[in-house]
């Protein structure tokens, strides 16, 4: 299964490192990873998605709290919580195809980043679903580059707390 987990650590050099190395050395895969500093500029965020049952994740959990900079770990995979993914697209578009694209671009309230002679670069914020949706619209047009950034989330509801 796969589970969401906010992970609040100092905001300190290093910490990425150490906190992608403990994954690493105990052979467990990050599907996606987001790192952004929070309200307070001593702390950042980190939105780590992987795999694994329910006893993998309380071990990841138990791992990441022996971590100095590790102030708190959320699984928030059963709770409410808003997700985005940003994703861009480099599509191939001779200039008779690029209304084509600018209709899929409305329809998922994307938009054009970039123009070149015979591409574009489509930007497109959203779940995972509609990303693998724009995506697979625009497949027909042929897809040159996809670069995506890991998943952010935030539980719905009151702030939660740092205790």
């Amino acid at each position: 299964m796969r589970h969401v987990l906010s992970v609040m650590v100092e905001n300190r050099a290093g910490v990425l490192a150490r906190v992608a190395g403990m994954f690493s050395r105990r052979g467990y895969n990050i599907e996606s990873l987001a790192v952004g500093t929070t309200e307070n500029p001593k702390i950042s965020r980190m939105t780590i998605v992987v795999e694994g049952d329910d006893h993998v994740i309380e071990q990841v959990t138990k791992q990441l709290h022996k971590l100095i900079e590790v102030i708190k770990v959320s699984d928030i995979t059963d709770e409410e919580y808003v997700d985005r993914e940003l994703v861009l697209i480099k599509v191939h578009a001779e200039p008779v195809q690029r209304s084509e694209v600018m209709q899929i671009v409305d329809i998922f309230r994307a938009r054009i980043v970039d123009i070149g002679y015979k591409s574009l670069i489509i930007e497109a914020t959203g779940d995972q679903g509609k990303i693998a949706a724009i995506e697979a619209s625009l497949k027909p047009f042929g897809i040159r580059e996809v670069v995506r950034c890991g998943k952010i989330a935030m539980v719905r509801g009151s702030k939660a707390k740092l205790d």
